[in-house]
């Protein structure tokens, strides 16, 4: 069982940045790929970002590459979403996820076998 609890959300300008983190509860963390979705209102859920359980590669989605970056510390049990140059479009729910055998789906929500609570950002222009 992985418990994921999310922070970092708030809200910001257009421009700005934030960094988001997801704490993790469980001794298996490491085990596990781990990824970002976002969901803005009347929308469906939507892959943001993810990385492998090494942290070795990354996976973005088209909207945020160059702007995002998503890491990981497994010794802290943590991953975050670094994200810069924020743009009223990023506004959504943030949740984090946590996955192991996403070979071929890091993109897809139903691969994701544990889920945090979201954290709310939003970019005013």
């Amino acid at each position: 069982q992985v418990q994921l609890v999310e922070s970092g959300g708030g809200l910001v300008q257009a421009g700005g940045s934030l960094r988001l983190s997801c704490a993790a509860s469980g001794r298996t963390f490491s085990s596990y790929a781990m990824g970002w979705f976002r969901q803005a209102p009347g929308k469906e859920r939507r892959f943001v970002a993810a990385i492998t359980w090494t942290g070795l590669t990354t996976y973005y989605a088209d909207s945020v590459k160059g702007r995002f970056t998503i890491s990981r510390d497994n010794a802290k049990n943590t991953n975050y979403l670094q994200m810069n140059s924020l743009k009223p479009e990023d506004t959504a729910v943030y949740y984090c996820a946590a996955g192991r055998n996403l070979s071929g789906g890091y993109g897809s929500p139903t691969r994701y076998d544990y889920w945090g609570q979201g954290t709310q950002v939003t970019v005013s222009s």
